[in-house]
């Protein structure tokens, strides 16, 4: 890892908890309640606590937060702000780092209760742990607790406004997107064109990249022009990502997931959108393996014959070649996006994606 990523990755960390403790604590009750009953305790305020501390301490890359602060110092960079003005719109991007993470964490906790998955980063999804009950209220409890990082900011009302604003527009195309992957992972024979699936992953995984984006060129002090042009690119990029993850769920399988759970999910991912498209005729024969998955569970034979399929028919290396060229070309547009590739944080932003996807290779 970039030596330059350890230190804003540790005060991100700092700032996540501080939002998020692993314990109630006065501060943080008052700003995300305000004044309550006496007798609600620490038991009673576990059960939105719990599932969401336990997710977020197992990790992850914690990519789409320090995209924003990079894109909070590039922004302000190109804007030949001041030393101390720099400084601030990097102080502005730390403190608004939760929007981003606790919005991915929340969307976890729920994807995982709707694909009926059982592990999330090598353990016990939330609610096998917690009970569908608690993790559902929970997880929905993050999406808004994610945006008392705004109210504690000492940003201007109209600043505020405008971080609203951006904040649930991304959220509810995020569960726009959701809406669209459930619609077809219920319905084994209903296949999405190539379009549609590009479009559902814009919206249910590439909106928290632009998100991210968005939300550290604000702080930067970019236009409204640059944030729109900076958030088609990261939602791209996003996409890309995802790709790959789709192409890993049937190679060597995603870390704390089993290759091949998005076979048992029912999921209609890139690859198999591919293959179709070149193989109409195994129309049947997928969705009879996909029904056949779905009722087995992730032991049967149909996974693994599936799997064969689409990676016999070179439908999973294109699909891999595809998220690629996606992340390389968007990536770079967004680096160059003040015309100034080589910035400190233009080539760190770079770094961060060039560092991803050899992870994937």
């Amino acid at each position: 890892m970039n030596s330059e990523f350890i230190s804003r990755l540790q005060k991100i960390e700092g700032v996540l908890h501080t939002y998020l403790p692993s314990q109630p604590n006065g501060a943080w009750q008052s700003l995300s309640f305000g004044n309550i009953d006496s007798c609600i305790n620490g038991s009673h305020l576990a059960n939105l606590l719990a599932p969401c501390t336990n997710l977020v301490d197992l990790g992850g890359k914690r990519w789409r937060p320090l995209l924003l602060v990079l894109c909070a110092e590039m922004a302000a960079e190109a804007k030949k702000s001041s030393q101390t003005e720099i400084n601030l719109a990097v102080e502005k991007a730390y403190k608004i780092t939760p929007l981003v993470e606790f919005a991915h964490t929340a969307s976890l906790i729920h994807d995982d209760i709707e694909d009926a998955a059982d592990t999330r980063r090598g353990k016990p999804c939330a609610h096998i742990t917690y009970g569908l009950d608690v993790a559902l209220n929970a997880g929905s409890w993050l999406y808004f607790e994610a945006a008392s990082c705004i109210k504690d900011s000492n940003l201007s009302d109209s600043e505020k406004l405008r971080l609203y604003e951006l904040f649930l527009t991304e959220l509810r195309r995020l569960h726009l997107g959701q809406a669209m992957d459930i619609l077809w992972h219920r319905n084994p024979s209903l296949i999405p064109t190539v379009e549609e699936y590009r479009a559902m992953v814009r919206n249910k995984t590439g909106t928290l990249s632009r998100m991210a984006v968005k939300l550290g060129l604000l702080a930067g002090g970019a236009s409204l022009e640059e944030l729109e042009k900076a958030g088609a690119f990261a939602e791209d990029i996003g996409t890309g990502f995802q790709i790959i993850d789709d192409v890993i769920n049937l190679t060597t399988g995603n870390p704390g997931k089993k290759r091949g759970d998005d076979i048992v999910e029912g999921k209609k991912s890139l690859p198999v959108l591919i293959h179709l498209e070149n193989h109409p005729q195994d129309m049947e024969k997928l969705t009879s393996l996909f029904q056949k998955a779905r009722t087995e569970g992730i032991d049967s034979p149909a996974v693994e014959e599936a799997i064969s399929l689409l990676t016999k028919s070179g439908a999973v290396d294109k699909a891999k070649d595809k998220g690629n060229e996606i992340i390389a070309k968007n990536s770079e547009a967004l680096a160059s996006l003040f015309s100034n590739s080589s910035s400190k944080s233009a080539l760190l932003i770079k770094d961060l994606f060039d560092s991803l996807q050899k992870k994937t290779k």
